[in-house]
């Protein structure tokens, strides 16, 4: 037997967690999205569009567990294999860059389009965000990374905010702490856990069921406090000072990417924090944040993730960085006033009205057809002029003259 229907005054209900734009917020974010393509255009990235949909192991490759919980999963009536509605685009456009493109010179593709997610989390909060972002394959040094942190803080300005900061970590010092203390795939997880946390008794608890040596052991409970500003990189030095070849590697290649942040971003504050592990499953490298005053979420994020074109059967380097457009719009200063329109008498057949129409729509202005028998006033439909008759020519004028 099938449910009952909804009532009626329940049918305009949507899911938790699920958003819908209405005027004149959804111009707003259709003109932020055009302007921002225009950007990365401007610095060499080309625009993909990748599907909505793909079989469940395409969308999860190289990200682990981190977005299986989050994607929703159907039934292909064609073959009967399981797909998946994307929870993140960058495996996807990872895929075009290895599968399809196969270029050998580095690789600058860009996208924004619409993910779904089965809960609410990070950003917004929206299980439906717009999700923008950028990508670059093909070069392994940072100056690839200082270019999506660039572009990323570029998006962050062209949104019109001023007052941010960015968190700079790096995801292969505690990669590389976790094989050095030996620990099972179990507690490197619970480990990842407790440090999002920076729950310091519960981490020190873990590591002594695990019998981690108490050197190891001091390493991973240190990166709780290897959080501030640029002194922590030489807090840094001192706490790994024992640590093996790979720690010092990663910690050098950060020190790098610091420098050059503090050059080329003089304007920016800068926060270094050894915890900072977010996607750190898929994510190899530097990885980076962006925070707004009142927003308990990073509003937008990247890093380097070099291992996920191997998965795809082509190793190349990766970074990138994204972000979701809904929320860079809820958070924006700048508020783009609607356009006022132009008034039109209703439809006829007098060419001389219509050449005059048309020639105004060629300008950019809006011109809207007053119906026959409608209600209510031009302004009550976003005019503030008319188009009338004087002398035997069309002319447009203010409302009320």
């Amino acid at each position: 037997m099938l449910d009952a229907p909804l009532e009626i005054e329940n049918r305009w209900l949507l899911p938790e967690g699920v958003d819908e734009y209405l005027p004149p917020q959804a111009e707003q974010l259709e003109a932020l999205r055009r302007e921002l393509l225009d950007v990365f255009f401007s610095w060499g990235y080309e625009l993909v569009i990748p599907p909505l949909i793909e079989y469940l192991e395409s969308l999860l490759v190289g990200a682990g567990n981190d977005l299986d919980p989050e994607t929703f999963k159907i039934i292909d009536q064609y073959t009967g294999r399981l797909m998946g509605v994307r929870a993140d685009m960058t495996p996807q456009v990872a895929r075009i860059d290895a599968h399809h493109l196969k270029r050998e010179t580095p690789v600058r593709l860009c996208y924004v389009d619409a993910v779904l997610r089965t809960r609410q989390h990070g950003f917004a909060g929206s299980r439906n965000p717009l999700q923008i972002g950028a990508e670059l394959y093909g070069h392994a040094g940072i100056e690839s990374d200082m270019e999506m942190l660039r572009l990323m803080v570029k998006t962050l300005r062209v949104v019109g905010l001023e007052h941010f900061h960015i968190d700079l970590g790096h995801v292969g010092i505690f990669r590389a702490l976790s094989r050095e203390a030996q620990l099972s795939a179990a507690h490197e997880g619970m480990l990842f856990d407790a440090l999002q946390r920076k729950a310091r008794p519960e981490i020190e608890a873990l590591l002594a069921d695990a019998n981690v040596a108490s050197g190891h052991r001091r390493r991973l409970i240190s990166l709780v406090e290897l959080n501030g500003g640029k002194e922590v990189l030489e807090e840094a030095g001192r706490a790994m000072k024992e640590a093996g070849p790979m720690v010092h590697t990663a910690l050098d290649n950060l020190r790098k990417m610091a420098e050059a942040a503090q050059c080329q971003l003089a304007t920016i504050q800068l926060h270094y924090d050894l915890a900072e592990l977010r996607g750190y499953r898929y994510q190899s490298g530097v990885v980076f944040a962006a925070f707004a005053p009142g927003q308990s979420h990073e509003i937008a994020r990247g890093g380097r993730y070099d291992e996920i074109g191997r998965l795809f059967g082509r190793p190349r380097p990766a970074t990138g960085f994204s972000a979701d457009l809904k929320t860079l719009l809820s958070i924006s200063p700048r508020r783009q006033a609607r356009a006022p329109g132009i008034m039109a008498p209703p439809w006829s057949d007098d060419e001389a009205l219509r050449q005059k129409i048309r020639a105004l729509r060629e300008r950019g202005e809006r011109v809207i057809f007053m119906l026959p028998g409608q209600c209510g006033e031009p302004v009550a439909m976003g005019c503030d002029r008319r188009i009338e008759q004087r002398n035997g020519e069309w002319v447009v004028v203010p409302c009320g003259s």
